[in-house]
């Protein structure tokens, strides 16, 4: 059984299919929150049907003792002559009532569990697949912390909503309809004093509605600006020691967290004159049902025994309506969650290859044809009708100034930009038209920046290549003249290198990346800078291994230090987003047009 329920809770194939439905959920605009929110759960009915047949049950007491209750004080009162047997028999429903409650109330919260739980790993799934889908430019706009704060918090807060939405309000439903049920089979003057709560508590929420809702916003939005903050501030402590600021980070965060604690003031200020209000009003409208109900018992109109009982089901009726005005603060925040959400499950900036046509091998031609790019943010022109071929097999070496376009130029040969005018053509192909996922199982980078995750060299040196042979391995380490580094490390490439690996050095982490690159055996390669963090003798061997790995393979070289690029077939000089210049190192160097000024600069 445990494992049949571990199975069913923790479907792998069942929370990828509700990922795709929770994407396609999100981008259909039609409806709000909680019509979305019942979207999420519509793969699930058959559990929240179960789940509500034996929440139904497990609830009987509530509604099932107060007629006992009642039917005690009228025995007691009237004092007929089977009085023992009757009492007795309602005892035993009574007890019988209340054991039921405990199975039934577990199988409740497993069917209900059993929905939640997936829904929330499916929604958590589909921001993963979204965020894989989303452009460069999405990420480079979107801070990391704000992304963590929605695919941990807010997916919480959604769940939280959840289950208050299903729980309570099928509690609210059961209870109103039986509560109401009984006291019109019973009394219909006392039924009108109920009915009279409903509509006064609906309209007693309308004024909170909008004032909640923006007070929500404001705080989730706090939220996120303060993770954002902490994992810059925990990504820059050694800049920040080494330089002694530490008092300045303290005092930015402490103001950032200081704007949530008042955000969330003006939240809690709200939701409790919103809750008072509505606890006042309920309670003065039972004084009224209990005074109600004495005169007609006094009147003979109802017997004792129903006073308590008219009681226990207002008190209980009052709960259940101040439980769907408590709902309304939960509501409101888990509404703004699921909108939060919505910001990277409905965003159309998808890098999508839907048609396109997909490579099963790559040359390596790359043709700029009058290539025009901006970024979306900012309308001045980065390339400018940049005209550039590299042949296939060739290694091209791209200078100029920072800022130049070089960066840009390699992104679009990776595929993170689309030229803006223009076209690129990959072997004849029009970027636009080609499946880049294809493209780049052929390709790859070792950026400026050298990006590694927490594991062991191991893991990162084959990302992606799982089960590369030991020998491959090797030869990688070797080419990238990482030996005598994992020698004299504890546990060799099973050494666990830390988050981002801050265990090693800026040239180690440089030399894992090319390791990683090695291993790939691509057919295009783009190094970024890649050999800036390291010394001149590591630089110089590591620049006879890149030598050797370029053989017959495209390779893109951006480089500010001219030494390492010697050997290129052609260096394009970039300037302002125009190739000014284009040759053999001795070609531009015997020119002495801007390719010799940059080099005589570094002499």
């Amino acid at each position: 059984m445990e494992k049949h329920e571990k199975q069913e809770l923790f479907s792998e194939s069942e929370i990828i299919k509700e990922e795709d439905d929770f994407i396609k959920a999100y981008t259909d605009k039609k409806g709000g929150a909680i019509r979305l929110l019942f979207k999420l759960y519509r793969t699930h009915k058959w559990k929240l049907l179960l789940s509500s047949v034996f929440f139904a049950i497990k609830i009987s007491p509530t509604w099932i003792i107060p007629i006992i209750t009642a039917n005690l004080i009228n025995i007691a009162v009237d004092r007929p002559e089977n009085a023992t047997s009757l009492v007795i028999w309602n005892l035993v429903a009574a007890l019988v009532t209340l054991v039921l409650n405990i199975p039934f109330h577990i199988l409740h919260t497993k069917y209900f569990s059993l929905a939640r739980r997936n829904v929330e790993a499916g929604l958590r799934g589909a921001m993963i697949r979204k965020l894989q889908q989303l452009s460069i430019s999405f990420h480079k706009e979107m801070q990391s912390g704000r992304i963590q704060s929605k695919v941990m918090r807010d997916v919480e807060a959604v769940e939280a909503f959840s289950s208050h939405l299903f729980g309570t309000f099928l509690d609210i439903a059961l209870s109103m309809t039986i509560t109401i049920a009984v006291v019109v089979s019973k009394n219909i003057t006392v039924f009108f004093i109920f009915l009279i709560t409903v509509p006064v508590a609906v309209f007693s929420m309308l004024p909170f509605r909008k004032s909640m809702q923006k007070r929500n916003r404001k705080f989730r939005k706090e939220m996120e600006n303060t993770s954002a903050k902490v994992m810059d501030m925990v990504e820059l402590v050694p800049i920040t020691r080494a330089h002694a600021l530490e008092n300045d980070e303290i005092n930015k965060l402490t103001s950032q967290v200081t704007e949530v604690a008042k955000s969330g003031y003006k939240l809690d200020i709200i939701q409790s004159f919103f809750g008072s209000v509505h606890w006042a009003i309920f309670q003065v409208f039972q004084v009224i049902c209990l005074i109600c109900s004495v005169v007609l018992a006094i009147n003979g109109k109802m017997p004792v025994g129903d006073i308590a009982l008219y009681q226990s089901y207002f008190g209980a009726l009052v709960a259940k309506v101040s439980g769907i005005v408590g709902l309304i603060p939960v509501i409101t925040k888990g509404a703004e969650s699921v909108h939060s959400i919505g910001e990277i499950l409905s965003s159309y900036d998808v890098e999508d290859y839907k048609g396109k046509q997909k490579l099963k091998k790559v040359q390596g031609k790359f043709e700029f044809k009058s290539v025009d790019f901006h970024y979306p943010d900012d309308q001045r022109p980065i390339l400018q009708g940049l005209n550039l071929t590299v042949e296939a097999g060739e290694t091209i070496a791209l200078v100029g100034e920072s800022g130049s376009g070089k960066t840009t130029i390699v992104n679009m040969a990776i595929g993170f930009f689309k030229p803006l005018g223009g076209e690129l053509l990959i072997d004849g192909v029009n970027s636009k038209e080609i499946d880049m996922r294809s493209y780049r199982q052929h390709l790859a980078v070792v950026p400026q920046n050298t990006i590694l995750f927490s594991g062991t060299i191991r893991d990162n040196i084959t990302y992606g290549k799982p089960n590369v042979s030991e020998a491959k391995i090797k030869a990688a380490i070797k080419a990238a003249n990482l030996t005598s580094v994992i020698e004299n490390l504890p546990n060799g490439l099973d050494t666990n290198i830390g988050e981002h690996g801050d265990k090693l050095s800026g040239g180690q982490r440089q030399r894992i990346s090319i390791a990683r690159a090695i291993i790939r055996n691509p057919d295009v390669i783009i190094f970024d800078e890649a050999t800036s963090a390291l010394d001149t003798v590591s630089e110089k061997e590591i620049q006879n291994a890149i030598n050797n790995l370029t053989k017959k393979k495209t390779t893109f070289i951006v480089a500010h230090r001219l030494s390492t690029i010697k050997n290129a077939d052609k260096i394009a000089v970039i300037k302002n987003g125009v190739c000014v210049e284009f040759g053999t190192y001795d070609e531009l160097m015997d020119k002495k047009g801007e390719f010799y000024t940059f080099k005589s600069l570094q002499s």
